[in-house]
């Protein structure tokens, strides 16, 4: 399994590919520093980290599809697929593979961002466990839009398809709390409690105010496991389709 997790995150930075994603990232992050110092009107500039998360994470879900388009649906195009199918690992162990090399590159992508809090250090005021609990809730949801995108990535032969299905997906679970206040379900109470269930805005708005919820902590995991296990599940019926 380390050889294919080996594998696949030289797919990300022997290329540009990578390297373009981050610089995206890196510049979507920048943009409310940019505007907030443009704006400055008195002496100080106050602002959070971890609003900028949330504020901003509508920008961030477009760039996850990009990384996860090609986790299956590139083997399947190039005909790699079979070969990967056939070799000593397991479904599991392949999933996990490339779940944990696209978790890497995003892990490193937050990383770079560590740039703005030191520098904000340097010459002002930085709250530690706020700045703690926004990084923490930004990768665990990030988890769980990697984890869609690969489900997406295991539906079809076309990386750009994928990377459409994921980022509607991505898009319809940012904004279930709009669904769940909308006028029809608002006279289906019960349904539009199950359906706020499944929020991950209001589970990252906790940790963008600082508090770090064991029960939110464990619904970003549990929710990432359960795509993963989909996702397993859509291409262990692709393998036995084929005999």
């Amino acid at each position: 399994m380390f050889s294919l997790y080996k594998k696949e995150l030289r797919s990300y930075f022997f290329s540009p590919f990578a390297y373009v994603i981050a610089a995206l990232f890196l510049l979507i992050f920048a943009i409310p520093f940019i505007n907030g110092i443009a704006n400055l009107s008195g002496t100080e500039y106050k602002f959070s980290f971890s609003n900028i998360f949330y504020n901003n994470f509508f920008y961030f879900i477009f760039l996850i599809p990009a990384l996860t388009m090609r986790t299956f649906a590139d083997e399947r195009k190039s005909g790699t697929e079979v070969l990967l199918m056939t070799s000593p690992l397991n479904v599991f162990q392949i999933v996990a593979a490339k779940f944990l090399a696209v978790s890497t590159v995003f892990l490193m992508m937050i990383a770079l961002t560590n740039f703005y809090p030191i520098i904000t250090a340097m010459t002002g005021d930085v709250m530690i466990s706020s700045l703690i609990c926004g990084y923490t809730g930004f990768f665990l949801w990030g988890l769980v839009c990697i984890s869609i995108g690969m489900l997406m990535s295991s539906f079809t032969e076309s990386p750009i398809i994928a990377a459409i299905l994921g980022e509607g997906a991505m898009i319809i679970l940012l904004f279930i709390d709009n669904i769940k206040n909308s006028g029809l379900f608002q006279s289906l109470p019960k349904a539009a409690k199950i359906i706020g269930a499944f929020s991950t805005e209001e589970r990252f708005e906790n940790f963008s105010q600082g508090i770090m919820g064991l029960g939110d902590i464990i619904f970003f995991i549990t929710a990432t496991i359960m795509f993963l296990g989909f996702t397993i599940i859509s291409i262990e019926k692709k393998r036995w389709s084929r005999g």
